[in-house]
Parts: C-alpha cells; sequence; structure tokens
C-alpha cells in the first residue's frame, strides 16, 4: 500500500510499505477513504518532538471503512461499517477509561516504559506520534491497522460524509475539550491564541457554549476572517497590543477564559523580544519548548480565571511566571483529548445542523500528493487551513 513515511526532519515521503494485518484478537483494518495533515505533525515534521524513526507512517486523523476484524471484536464492529478513528487508541476497560480520561489510559501504550521515563507516567497510545506514544503506524495510508478496535472507533450515521465527521477524531473534540475545560458563563470573554484548525474549532465550541465575547488571535489574514465568521471578534497581534486590545474588550479587566490553541511553536516576531530569545534559547538546546503565549495568557487573565491548553507542549519552557500563577489564583487545565468522552454529543450536533465541520477544509487533494501539502500547510501557503488526504 501507500502511506506517507518520515525520513528525517523536513523528509515526509509518499512510499510503497507492507499492508497492515490483524496481529492482536481486538484488531480491525481499515481502508483509509479520508485522512488529515494536523498541526501537532509539523511538530514531527520539524523533528521537535523525539522519538521518531525513519519509516514511522504519519497521521493520526482518519476515517474509513472497516474491512477485517480479529477475533476478539465480538460483534461490536463488522465489516463494511464507516467509522473515524479517534487518535487515541483506549481499551475502554482500565480504570482511567472508566472514569472518561482516555488520553491515559493504562493499557495501550505498548512502549509504557520510554513514556514513564519521559513524561512520569504512561500515556495512551496514539497513531502515527513518535515511540513514545506507542510507536504505532499512523493513519495517512491505504490501509491502517486499528489495535484494540472494539472501544478505538466512532460509527458513522448514514447521510453524513467524511467532511463533516472526518475531525470527530481530533481537532473537533480538541477544541470542544479546550472550551469545556473553561467551564464557559454566559459573561465571559473568552480569547484564544491560534486560529488554525483546532483553534477554530476552540472558537465555535465557545460559541455553542454560550461565551458573551470571542476574541481570536492570529496574525494570518484567512484565519481570522474564518475566525469571524463563526463569531469571533478578530484580533491580529502584527498589528494591535495584545494585552491592550483585550483590556479595552474587557474594561480593562481581562478575559476570564484563555485557550492556547498553539503550544511549543508560538510565532516569533521582533515585536515580541521574550518569542526571539525563546527561539534563541531552543536553537542552543537550552528549552525544548517556546512559551510565548502561554506568558501573555497569564498576564492577561483577569485574576481567578481560567487557562487552558490544548496546544502540544513536548518538553520543557523557560521562564514561565508560576508567581503570578498562583498570585492570580488562575487554573490551568491541559491535557491531550479524551476524545470519546465526547463524541456522542459533537455527533449529535453535527446531525441537528448546530455546526459542520468540514468549514475548516481548504484543500482536498490525493495522498501522494501529501509531502508536499505539509510545505504549504506550514508556510500558509494558497491560504491554507486544513488539508484532507484522499488516499
Amino acid at each position: 500500500m501507500k502511506a506517507l513515511v518520515w525520513h528525517g526532519k523536513e523528509d515526509i515521503r509518499c512510499d510503497s510499505v507492507s499492508d497492515p494485518r490483524i496481529e492482536q484478537p481486538r484488531d480491525a483494518i481499515v481502508r483509509v477513504t479520508s485522512c488529515a495533515i494536523c498541526g501537532s505533525d509539523l511538530h514531527l515534521f520539524h523533528d521537535f518532538i523525539p522519538a521518531m524513526l525513519p519509516g514511522d507512517i504519519m497521521g493520526h486523523e482518519m476515517m474509513g471503512e472497516v474491512v477485517e476484524v480479529g477475533a476478539g471484536v465480538d460483534g461490536r464492529l463488522k465489516k463494511g461499517e464507516r467509522i473515524v478513528i479517534p487518535f487515541t487508541i483506549i481499551c475502554g476497560e482500565c480504570d482511567q477509561c472508566r472514569r472518561g480520561n482516555y488520553s491515559v489510559c493504562e493499557t495501550t501504550n505498548r512502549k509504557k516504559h520510554l513514556a514513564d521515563k519521559v513524561f512520569g507516567h504512561t500515556t495512551a497510545g496514539l497513531f502515527g506520534y513518535t515511540h513514545l506514544t506507542g510507536g504505532y503506524p499512523g493513519g495517512q495510508a491505504q490501509y491502517v491497522r486499528v489495535p484494540f478496535a472494539d472501544a478505538t472507533h466512532i460509527k458513522v450515521p448514514d447521510g453524513l460524509t467524511d467532511e463533516q465527521v472526518l475531525f470527530l477524531g481530533d481537532i473537533f473534540p480538541t477544541g470542544w475539550q479546550a472550551a469545556v475545560q473553561c467551564d464557559i458563563q454566559p459573561t465571559d470573554t473568552v480569547a484564544v491564541w491560534g486560529c488554525g484548525p483546532v483553534g477554530q474549532m476552540a472558537i465555535r465550541s465557545a460559541v455553542l457554549l454560550g461565551a458573551k465575547q470571542v476574541v481570536a488571535i492570529d496574525h494570518i489574514p484567512e484565519r481570522l476572517s474564518m475566525a469571524e465568521a463563526g463569531g469571533a471578534i478578530p484580533l491580529n497581534f502584527k498589528e494591535d497590543s495584545v494585552v491592550g486590545r483585550l483590556n479595552d474588550l474587557t474594561g480593562g479587566k481581562g478575559p476570564e477564559k484563555c485557550i492556547d490553541a498553539i503550544g511549543m511553536e508560538s510565532h516569533v516576531t521582533l515585536s515580541q523580544p521574550d518569542s526571539v530569545l525563546d527561539r534563541a534559547k531552543q536553537m542552543l538546546m537550552l528549552e525544548s519548548d517556546r512559551p510565548h503565549v502561554l506568558r501573555e495568557m497569564i498576564y492577561v487573565c483577569r485574576p481567578a480565571g481560567v487557562l487552558s491548553i490544548p496546544g502540544v507542549f513536548g518538553g520543557f519552557a523557560d521562564k514561565v511566571p508560576m508567581g503570578m500563577v498562583m498570585n492570580k489564583g488562575l487554573t490551568i487545565r491541559t491535557g491531550q483529548t479524551h476524545v470519546n468522552r465526547w463524541t456522542d454529543d459533537l455527533l449529535r450536533r453535527i446531525e441537528d445542523g448546530q455546526i459542520d465541520p468540514s468549514f475548516v477544509v481548504t484543500h482536498t487533494v490525493r495522498l501522494e500528493d501529501g509531502p508536499e501539502m505539509y510545505k504549504v500547510f506550514r508556510d500558509k501557503q494558497d491560504s491554507c487551513i486544513k488539508v484532507v488526504l484522499k488516499p
């Protein structure tokens, strides 16, 4: 089969690789009909997150048709069914899964010893996302093996297109969880840093959850226009002072809720000296992540507010003002997404017409065009916000 394969920093190729096969009784093989490039994939593309090996298959946003199931699936999944595959691999049976904390499933990370050393405790297995999270082949491919498939799936109702439901596997529940973590009240201002795909979903989720106003912070005109179309107030940080504008919109008090939808690669501009310093520290291996946005959120957030962080951080961040966090009484909530906790509700909202997640798609191309689209997506060329690949 064909798949997008990691060969090193900024080197993704469409290669011929071996077809997946059933390895465990709870496995399924899925023929991928649609997959996508995620902003998190760029962390691997840039080699910012360790433990990728040449030959690893990329991708954790995918869906398709079940073509084979293992003996242990027990009728919970059948050949011919259309499913979305969450990026988190879950057993559905461990203590964390029973609590709905699916992204920290205790069972599915088959390389737990690596994750324990780096993170202090294991995470769930993830598709196509380094050997720290299990080293599972990803779904930017014609076929994918789904471990624990009886639990790790979302069935697709008839009548919905791939593009309407594909993002249930990652960016829609990620944006939704980011907003839910804020405990949004009708009087709240919610500020969202980063208007990429996750930021767009967080913006619309905050609107659906009833925020008084949502402010979208970015510098890419197409992203800001998309955010404004979704009900947000656009704020271009290259043209306006983020702190000043947020104070203007909140009577000088700051937003109650702040969402970092960027993470470890927050943007560097000459108007942000601390962010330039972060890039220098990163190059000198004095820190792995650039926490400019995190610092700005801590500074601007209203006392007793909430910082929600769906953006991926991979290692260490320097000069994070924890004294300010403590003295302002801020709550920080973060984590990989507990996808299956949210998908029943989100699927109902799609079916009811409350939201159509396909709004975020700007490019649809063949799988073979994927390596070039990684560069287009990274560089925001051709007004690119979200890429869907068709194997």
